[in-house]
């Protein structure tokens, strides 16, 4: 059966993990160029396909390393992907996509569309700091329905909210300071792992 505790866990670190992430701001691009509703079927296709890896990824760490060395493994990449949000929280935004979206040209077909949505998303996720958490909580829960329902929900909804509000949308939220609160909570999972890691 599948633990609604750790889908709704699962979706709010995912959720706020995505937020300051790349692929939103290529969803928000794309949704003001192309028709929201094809660029949020091919970006949630992929990340549907990253998720499923990253779970089965995580299921291997989880079924082939002794608990004490996954719960320190868990906790260097949490504190790593902290690291790196918090970094990444003090560089400037830059607004060269948002001007080429601008850049007006007959639109393409649907299908077209969903294939630009994917193809961006499915290369910009690779070892991204979602794909990275998202098989770090495979590897701690032995549920990957629930994990992967709630990554992939996660990434749905924040890829939903980019292409439907568009670029205008970044003005309302700070990302510097959405990225400093993911790295937060990705700091309270790594401590927490490595509580675990240390008491066997």
């Amino acid at each position: 059966m599948l633990d609604v505790g750790v889908i709704a866990a699962v979706f709010a670190i995912t959720f706020l993990a995505e937020l300051p992430d790349k692929s939103l701001f290529a969803s928000l691009v794309l949704g003001t160029r192309y028709r929201p509703v094809y660029v949020w079927v091919g970006t949630a296709a992929a990340f549907a396909v990253h998720m499923a890896i990253a779970v089965a990824a995580g299921q291997v760490l989880a079924t082939i390393l002794p608990p004490r060395i996954k719960d320190a493994g868990v906790a260097a990449l949490f504190i790593a992907g902290a690291v790196y949000l918090i970094v990444t929280s003090f560089r400037r935004d830059e607004d060269e996509d948002q001007d080429e979206a601008r850049q007006g040209s007959l639109p393409p077909s649907p299908l077209r569309v969903v294939g630009i949505g994917f193809a961006i998303t499915f290369l910009a996720e690779w070892g991204d700091i979602t794909q990275i958490t998202t098989a770090n909580l495979a590897a701690k829960y032995s549920d990957p329905w629930s994990v992967f329902i709630g990554a992939t929900l996660g990434l749905w909804a924040v890829a939903a909210l980019a292409v439907s509000l568009g670029a205008k949308s970044l003005t309302v939220i700070p990302m510097a300071w959405v990225r400093r609160i993911s790295a937060v909570i990705l700091l309270a999972f790594g401590a927490y792992s490595a509580i675990a890691a240390i008491a066997g």
